[in-house]
């Protein structure tokens, strides 16, 4: 299960690195693509929960980081909701 990092870019231009304690995430993004937010949230959300219920597997409790990184995701994306077409790219995969 290694620990994946991949940064992205937010709709105003700055730039995030996120944690998933899988390499599952990149099942879930693409390099150099663009994800419209609802997307991005919804394949983050899917692939932490998954990385997440991984590490439960394992070790019989859940991710905290994975868990938290996402709670993140969703408190940056609100900010850009109001946008019209807010998109969200993934720049690199950190392993």
């Amino acid at each position: 299960m290694p620990e994946t990092r991949f940064k992205i870019q937010w709709p105003d231009g700055s730039q995030a690195t996120c944690y998933s304690p899988s390499s599952i995430v990149k099942k879930y993004f693409e390099l150099e693509r663009d994800y419209d937010l609802g997307d991005f949230v919804d394949r983050a959300q899917t692939a932490l929960n998954i990385a997440s219920d991984r590490v439960r597997a394992k070790y019989g409790r859940p991710c905290g980081l994975a868990i938290g990184q996402l709670a993140e995701i969703q408190a940056k994306a609100a900010e850009f909701k109001s946008q019209s077409r807010p998109i969200v790219r993934v720049i690199d995969f950190i392993e």
